[in-house]
This record gives C-alpha cells, sequence and structure tokens, in this order.
C-alpha cells in the first residue's frame, strides 16, 4: 500500500513537471496574409520564428497562421485586441484603422528609393513612429518593411514620360484616397476596378493603366497586356509587424528582449527578399515590353508635383518635422521647397 502511495505520488509529481514545463513555454499566435513562397512568408518562416526560438532556447515560440487562414489584415490587429492573436502583420496603410502612427510611410514621395527606404527605416523612422503607435493604437509595432517595393505605371496606351501624357486615358485606380489623388492630378481617368479582373479590362481597353508594384504585375502578368512602363515610384508598399500591447506588456523584460531580436532578424530577411523579389519581377518585365521608361529630374519635379495634393490631404496625419528630415536624408530639398511653397509641409 505504501508502495502505491509512493508510485501515486512519484507519477503526480511527474504530471505537476510536465504540466509545469509546458506553462513555461510561451506560444505567440501569429496572423498574417503573408505565405510561404513570397516574401513576407518565407522571412517568419525563415528568419522570425528560428531566431525566437533559438535565442529564448525554445521558451518563447510563435505558431503562425499564413494566408488569411485566420483573418485578413483589418480584422488581424482586431483579433490581436481581442487577444485572440498575439502577433499580426498588415500594409502600413491599413494600421490606419487603428492611428496615424505610420502614415508617413504612406506619403508619396517620402522616399526616393527602396534603399533609402530601407535605411531610413531601418536607421531610426521605424522605431520612431512606432514608439508613437504603442501609446496610440494599442499594438506594438516592432519593424516595418517593404511588400513590393514602390508602385510604377503600366499601360496598354503608349508611352508615358510625363503626366501630360497620361491626360484622359482610363486609369485603374484602388480605394486609396492617396492613389485617387495621384491618378487624377496627373491628368488620367480614375476608374475603379477589381484587381482579379484586371488582366481582362487591360486586355478589352475597360481600363488602360494600372499604378501597381512591379513584382505584383509581373506575378499577374499585366506586362503582357500593357507593355509601356514608367518608373515613377512614388508610393512605398510599406508592411508592418505588430503585437498587442497588453500582451506585449505582459511579457517579462527578458521575453522582450528575445521578441525585439527576433523582429529585427526577421526585418533584415524580409527587405532582402522583397529586393530580390523586386529585382527579378523587373527584370523580367524588361525582356518582354515595348518601353521601360526612367524619367529625368526635371521630369521627376512634374509627377511629384502631383503628389502636393495627397500631402495635403494627409495634414494632421503625420508631423512635418519628421516628414522633412526623411526627405532632407534623402537630399529632396526641391520637392521639401514644392511642398512648403503648398502649405503641405
Amino acid at each position: 500500500m505504501k508502495f502505491s502511495n509512493l508510485q501515486a505520488a512519484v507519477a503526480s509529481a511527474a504530471l505537476l513537471f510536465c504540466a509545469s514545463a509546458v506553462n513555461a513555454q510561451t506560444v505567440l499566435k501569429l496572423g498574417t496574409v503573408g505565405f510561404k513562397g513570397m516574401p513576407i512568408g518565407d522571412a517568419i518562416d525563415q528568419a522570425l520564428i528560428p531566431t525566437l526560438e533559438e535565442v529564448s532556447g525554445g521558451e518563447m515560440i510563435i505558431e503562425p497562421h499564413y494566408r488569411k487562414s485566420l483573418c485578413s489584415e483589418q480584422t488581424c490587429g482586431e483579433q490581436a485586441n481581442q487577444g485572440l492573436i498575439a502577433l499580426w502583420t498588415s500594409s502600413t496603410a491599413n494600421f490606419g484603422n487603428f492611428g496615424t502612427a505610420l502614415a508617413v510611410f504612406d506619403l508619396p514621395y517620402i522616399f526616393k528609393s527602396i534603399e533609402d527606404a530601407d535605411r531610413i527605416s531601418s536607421e531610426w523612422l521605424a522605431k520612431k513612429q512606432c514608439d508613437i503607435a504603442a501609446e496610440e493604437a494599442g499594438h506594438v509595432c516592432l519593424t516595418v518593411y517593404s511588400r513590393g517595393g514602390f508602385r510604377q505605371l503600366g499601360n496598354a496606351h503608349g508611352p508615358v514620360h510625363v503626366p501630360d501624357d497620361m491626360k484622359g486615358v482610363k486609369w485603374r485606380v484602388t480605394k486609396s484616397p492617396i492613389e485617387y489623388t495621384l491618378i487624377k492630378n496627373w491628368g488620367a481617368v480614375p476608374v475603379p476596378y477589381d484587381w482579379a479582373q484586371l488582366y481582362q479590362g487591360l486586355q478589352t481597353g475597360v481600363v488602360s493603366g494600372q499604378y501597381v508594384a512591379t513584382p505584383w504585375q509581373h506575378v499577374a502578368k499585366l506586362h503582357e497586356v500593357a507593355q509601356y512602363f514608367t518608373e515613377i515610384g512614388g508610393s512605398w508598399s510599406g508592411n508592418q509587424l505588430s503585437m498587442d500591447k497588453r500582451q506585449y506588456d505582459a511579457l517579462s523584460d527578458q521575453q522582450r528582449e528575445w521578441l525585439h531580436t527576433a523582429a529585427t532578424a526577421f526585418g533584415k530577411h524580409v527587405q532582402e527578399l522583397d529586393r530580390n523579389w523586386v529585382n527579378d519581377g523587373e527584370d523580367a518585365i524588361k525582356k518582354e515590353i515595348k518601353e521601360w521608361y526612367v524619367p529625368n529630374e526635371e521630369e521627376m519635379k512634374l509627377w511629384r508635383a502631383g503628389a502636393i495634393d495627397a500631402w495635403l490631404n494627409a495634414k494632421g496625419t503625420f508631423d512635418p518635422a519628421t516628414a522633412e528630415r526623411v526627405l532632407q536624408e534623402q537630399d529632396m530639398t526641391d520637392f521639401i521647397d514644392q511642398l512648403k511653397e503648398a502649405g503641405a509641409l
């Protein structure tokens, strides 16, 4: 009888030990529209997950849910607030549903190049704006990164070198107010049109142009029916990785350090993967189209002038001093003068 009691005590202790071990492991559920085979999904799989597991010695792990299996971008943020998930990704534009801290990333022509966007975001801008987001939005933004680089103009109408070449041409737009303003100010006729139908729309002439990040144009094979491209940049495809603030605050200092280490590794890796994705897409497009035009600086002033109204409409959602610092670090003094003259900065 005593032996049986001893056995029971040992078994009970073993169960308690196992339960304690299980409870000691912190599992962070992540919801994302990204998926393996694309930069965001691959960076989660190849950098975020293994780095967190390595630095924490397996005490913290991430449970990823890819390809909208749990939520779309906005609903992922809502589910994080509800405690249903911990981590989530979205465009910086969709983060705007929770606050304006990341709105500066969506200003047209805030960045001149992918390299400038990566450098400035990594050096100081992402941390500065993410600190604001933590207090304003109820989400701790861990890193900001690109998903497809810049939007570029592609069209089936003909060569477009300056905005006047777009006058009267039907141009597909999304629901983005910034995109609508840009296309309208450049002289084209903005036409809201579904992404899934865009290839056919360009093919049949319902619309003649689009303003989409080039790797996505390549994925959708839009260059097959829109053979004239113009590298005007402007709208950077910013994305972010965040954690619900209440769940973040519940972590220990050590756990937060582990998480930030993993987020930094993820940010660096996704930048590299994304840049390669952009370059590969553009190289493939250039081999098959009639023209890829790169405007000179005088022509770029005309393109940037079309963005002034978008900046004016966004006043109050960004800190002018921060935006001016970003532009100054890229020697964009002419654009600063244009914005100040219009009262946008």
